[in-house]
């Protein structure tokens, strides 16, 4: 494979994008179709299933020149992208759930050997019994995989943070791979309205995939994948940290340039009416729509909420948050995903070691697992309590039955 060429730093310019109907599913295969990857390895999952029809469509009709592999397993959809990468070409997947768990060896390999690959997950509940709706303990389940993890709140954010995470991945001090989760169904299947650039902008401001090193260059031969015995397996863990510690920045540095592209901002989090809050939410993914209606209809009567949404989960951004967290008198934290045996959900779990002993009481409230509906009417009694000071530690089951 030929090296390709670094693209150069360019002035960036806001370009006019395209406002069309599509669902979760189509909005990510979009994306994959304008960064037109060299590779695509991918096995059909509900709800995934209908994201690569999308993208097959495209090989099929010659709109992108990607290979794209057809596989027997998650495992080998990973195995075959982590080659593929190893080999220095841009690759994408994409999976759900149960594929993301037969995924798990390789998933970890893929972080280990530095490989930049991007994986839309399309969040569902882990089985069993057998479930097909959605929860986060799929991608909650990897936290520790070395993946950088971005959750979107609707569709326009799946297709931004897809494309975001190119750049990302790429970042020649980071070099690790990005997941970029949807909920299932709720956001894979349902059609919104969003913005879609232009293709030529999209492969302008990826740039073109250059590593400095790779498997089919006989100039300069590396070994990939050898065994690591105790005397350097540490210290490329520590390589691996000190990679995560470096995607902070990366994120910074693409997202503002996103914006000047499109005028769509993004970062570790968003805050909404926090500014004058004395209580708030933390939610991640489609959720975060829901706790605003509520927060907006509580803002009518007068009462002091807000809400932090998690959009980058893994690096975890504990500086921002603790700096959100600064003028409330009680928090909740909504996971959509159980952590058993624990002393709360994953995300519950990182806000308590974010604060570290800080004064301010925190409620966890598990919701939804397997699909189960999230309204207005369950979040709303969650802010009452927090402003009426009932803070009781113990974790709340929102939603289910008695």
């Amino acid at each position: 494979m030929a090296t390709k060429t670094k693209a150069k730093p360019k002035k960036r310019k806001k370009v006019a994008g395209v406002r069309t109907a599509m669902n979760g599913n189509d909005s990510v295969a979009e994306a994959f179709r304008q960064i037109d990857p060299d590779v695509v390895a991918a096995y059909p999952i509900t709800p995934q299933t209908e994201l690569m029809h999308k993208f097959a469509g495209f090989v099929s009709n010659g709109e992108v020149t990607t290979k794209f592999v057809l596989v027997e397993s998650e495992h080998s959809a990973m195995s075959c992208v982590i080659g593929a990468s190893c080999g220095g070409c841009r690759c994408v997947t994409a999976t759900s759930a149960n594929g993301l768990a037969l995924m798990w060896e390789m998933v970890y390999i893929a972080a280990s050997l530095r490989c930049p690959i991007v994986m839309g997950v399309v969040n569902r509940a882990l089985s069993g019994p057998i479930n097909i709706h959605c929860d986060h303990s799929d991608s909650m389940g990897a936290r520790d995989s070395g993946w950088i993890q971005l959750y979107s709140e609707n569709c326009q954010e799946a297709y931004d943070n897809t494309i975001q995470a190119v750049r990302i991945a790429e970042t020649p001090d980071v070099l690790l791979p990005v997941m970029v989760t949807l909920d299932g169904f709720i956001l894979s299947h349902t059609t919104e309205v969003l913005e879609i650039l232009p293709d030529e902008a999209v492969q302008e401001f990826i740039g073109e995939y250059a590593p400095d090193y790779y498997l089919l260059n006989p100039d300069h031969p590396i070994t990939v994948g050898p065994l690591d015995l105790p005397d350097y397996y540490f210290e490329h863990k520590r390589q691996q940290v000190e990679a995560m510690e470096a995607a902070p920045a990366a994120i910074t540095d693409v997202a503002a340039d996103f914006e000047k592209l499109t005028g769509r901002g993004y970062g570790f989090i968003e805050r909404y009416r926090l500014d004058d809050a004395k209580v708030a939410v933390v939610v991640l993914g489609s959720t975060a729509g829901t706790a605003k209606a509520v927060v907006d209809m509580l803002r009518e009567e007068g009462k002091p909420v807000g809400m932090i949404k998690l959009r980058v989960f893994r690096p975890f951004p504990v500086e921002e948050i603790l700096d959100a967290l600064s003028g409330l008198d009680a928090l909740a934290v909504f996971d959509r995903s159980a952590s058993f045996g624990a002393m709360g959900g994953p995300v519950y779990l990182e806000i308590l070691a974010a604060l570290r002993g800080k004064e301010l009481p925190v409620v966890n409230c598990i919701y939804g697992l397997g699909g189960r509906d999230i309204g207005p009417g369950l979040i709303r009694p969650v802010f009452e309590d927090l402003l009426a000071g009932k803070t009781d530690p113990r974790v709340r089951y929102v939603g289910v039955r008695e």
